[in-house]
């Protein structure tokens, strides 16, 4: 505990007066870890089965299970690389839970980096709707695509913008939106000793002023009756009851809902930051009261406001005929039937599959318009990792599977050329049955095409 420093301690102990005791006692106590099983691969109960690790359900996730960090590296297991389940804080589940999408709502996860809360908002989503994902940061924007294509997620187009010039083209548009704000983390003291480093009672202010900003500029981006959920991993008020206070005061079209799973954390304390008493109805989620760290999240419903204009998708560049011709000769050769969806748009001589609901988005920062399908070199047609972990044995013609204990399974994640007895052309590789990346077949060998920044080495296995 010598890391934390004393001015946060001084709060702490002002704030939960006989708690204090309990809560400092955390410290001293290993975190729980928890992964979510990934619904777009496999059912949570099939999924919780299958893994190798010694499970235990999260009450306030269905998909969620603590697992034992001493035992178990869930991380360095091939199911992981089959985007089978996500690692993530077990209490960082609890924000899109209370968000609660739908399949065939539209989503925005305003700040999304690294994907953790938009991998769980896409598997609720199923692949109906429209997931846009924005990460202000490009380093941070790089994990957040990495993810979403290892979770297999088909509906996500992925944004790299300041919130404030998202609010127009986007006015009115979304059924939901999740912030969760960037903040001082408080509540990841325990984990990440170094952050207590960042930490000042300044920078809080300055965080609170922010995460103030982000709400402003998501606001009217939600048309009436949809759900904004707000969350931080930090204690202190100012950046929790405080930044709602001031914004219900100037946004009165929003009202403060009952947080879903309310049962398993305890109230909001708007008495620490004069706020609304109905602030009340927020949750806190306290490491000595349930397994994880610590989170604050609440539910706004927009009650009142302008309807959002529809707006007619932008016109995309043209995908000229040699494109298109490379790409359906591939379905042809591949697949067992084409895709029921072909409207696409070459970003230089990448092809992405275009999704429908979305507005312009020229002027905008982009990173992902779209699915992204693969590149195109010449007259052939590269298919991309991407769209290896969207689809199913059932949906290509050919596709070889690796039991887990199999050498050959392993010598593929290391990028090595496989010999087969398969007919040549694109060959999914699955594990278990699951997707894991590509191959070409050729001459006896399966050519390897698992994508070099993510092959494993030597290291990987200890």
């Amino acid at each position: 505990m010598n890391h934390l420093p004393s001015e946060y301690l001084e709060q702490m102990e002002k704030l939960l007066g006989t708690e204090y005791t309990d809560f400092i006692r955390t410290y001293r106590e290993t975190p729980a870890r928890g992964l979510r099983i990934n619904t777009l691969k496999v059912p949570a109960a099939e999924g919780a089965a299958l893994l190798p690790f010694h499970l235990e359900p999260i009450p306030w996730c269905e998909t969620g299970y603590f697992y034992d960090h001493h035992r178990d590296r869930p991380g360095k297991h091939v199911f992981h690389a089959a985007g089978l389940y996500y690692i993530q804080d077990p209490s960082a589940m609890a924000p899109v839970e209370a968000l609660a999408p739908l399949p065939g709502e539209k989503v925005l996860d305003l700040c999304a980096a690294p994907g953790g809360k938009s991998t769980q908002i896409a598997a609720k989503l199923q692949g109906r709707g429209l997931l846009v994902s924005n990460e202000i940061s490009p380093q941070r924007r790089k994990a957040l695509v990495e993810n979403l294509e290892r979770c297999g997620v088909p509906n996500a187009v992925v944004l790299g913008e300041d919130p404030r010039h998202l609010k127009d083209r986007f006015a009115g548009f979304f059924d939901r939106i999740l912030i969760d704000a960037p903040c001082s983390g408080e509540g990841m003291f325990r984990k990440d000793p170094e952050s207590c480093e960042r930490w000042s009672p300044k920078a809080t202010d300055q965080c609170a002023d922010l995460q103030l900003e982000i709400l402003d500029a998501a606001a009217p981006m939600l048309r009436p009756g949809g759900i904004l959920t707000y969350s931080t991993c930090t204690f202190n008020p100012s950046e929790n009851e405080g930044v709602l206070s001031r914004f219900l005061k100037q946004h009165p079209e929003f009202e403060v809902q009952n947080v879903p799973g309310a049962e398993h954390y305890q109230p909001a304390r708007p008495e620490w930051a004069d706020a609304p008493s109905d602030l009340s109805k927020a949750a806190r989620l306290w490491p000595h009261h349930l397994r994880g760290e610590g989170h604050f999240v609440a539910v706004l419903k927009k009650i009142g406001g302008p309807e959002g204009t529809k707006q007619r998708a932008g016109k995309l560049p043209p995908v000229h005929n040699q494109a298109v011709q490379a790409y359906r000769a591939f379905i042809k050769e591949t697949l067992t039937s084409p895709p029921d969806h072909e409207q696409w748009t070459l970003f230089g001589n990448h092809l992405y599959r275009m999704l429908d609901e979305l507005p312009p988005v020229k002027g905008i920062k982009v990173e992902r318009p779209g699915f992204y399908l693969g590149q195109l070199k010449g007259k052939h047609f590269i298919p991309s990792h991407a769209w290896a972990l969207a689809l199913s044995p059932e949906e290509v013609q050919r596709s070889l599977n690796f039991e887990v204990e199999d050498p050959d399974l392993y010598r593929y994640l290391q990028g090595e050329a496989i010999p087969v007895n398969l007919a040549k052309g694109w060959t999914l590789v699955t594990v278990n049955g699951f997707s894991l990346g590509w191959g070409k077949v050729s001459g006896g060998l399966l050519k390897n095409h698992y994508p070099k920044w993510l092959r494993w080495d030597e290291n990987f296995f200890r």
